[in-house]
């Protein structure tokens, strides 16, 4: 049983948590029907003043936030040199949208504003050459769906790191930092639901971008390749635990 560590970096709208759960719910609810069967617990950045030891942890979900990587607040920036630690030791990691431009921006990349936008609903992804053949991502279509919303995005690759997925607005949807550390913009624990959640609450800054929030809403769809994700990770966390000798 792996057992995994959800770092949450921050709150939901208070109306989409209490109808369809905050971010580390979402998480959870897909991980209790993984066939890796993890141990998951949650660590609570923003409100925790000493960071958890990485003794006993197999793998790292960290989870979106409507905080900005760029602001820097003390929390966020306290993460960086535990994250960096965490590669080191080869915990597996999987950082979702603020997770995802957190660990760039930990492991030598940047983050910040992306200059055409925001982008939100559900859009089309593709895998690069790299991405076909990953442990983690391979297992998604050439091309698939995904739920997304962020502001912010990862401007700046990395040195190391590999780019598995991509679209037209942003050419870093996936990043491999690792042999076992992986960072995704969209968000894999999302449902239908929580995504017309979100557009409903973005509705005048997508208008402000001349977007139509009402056909981003209709548009939304079921991500079961992308949710899967979740899944995966967690199996490829318990298959790290099998191969390394325990204490």
């Amino acid at each position: 049983m792996p057992r995994l560590l959800i770092v949450k970096t921050g709150d939901s709208f208070s109306d989409v948590a209490r109808d369809h759960g905050d971010f580390e719910t979402l998480f959870r609810r897909v991980l209790v029907d993984s066939p890796a069967a993890p141990s998951v617990r949650v660590f609570d950045a923003p409100r925790a003043s000493v960071l958890p030891d990485l003794d006993d942890i197999d793998g790292l979900l960290i989870t979106g936030s409507h905080a900005m990587v760029s602001h820097a607040e003390p929390w966020s920036e306290a993460l960086r040199p535990w994250l960096v630690e965490a590669r080191a030791r080869d915990i597996a990691m999987l950082g979702v949208c603020y997770g995802h431009q957190l660990m760039a921006a930990a492991f030598g990349g940047t983050s910040d504003f992306h200059p055409a936008g925001r982008e939100s609903g559900t859009r089309e992804i593709a895998l690069t050459e790299a991405g076909r053949r990953d442990p983690l991502l391979g297992s998604l279509p050439t091309r698939f769906r995904a739920h997304l919303s962020h502001a912010q995005t990862v401007l700046t690759a990395p040195a190391e790191a590999c780019v598995l997925a991509a679209n037209a607005h942003d050419p870093h949807q996936a990043l491999r930092h690792g042999p076992r550390q992986w960072s995704v913009q969209f968000h894999p624990e999302f449902t239908p639901a929580v995504m017309r959640a979100y557009l409903a609450h973005q509705r005048e800054a997508l208008r402000d971008q001349g977007e139509a929030p009402e056909r981003l809403i209709a548009d939304v769809t079921a991500t079961p390749e992308a949710t899967g994700l979740l899944s995966r990770f967690a199996l490829l966390a318990a298959r790290a635990r099998e191969t390394t000798p325990q204490a």
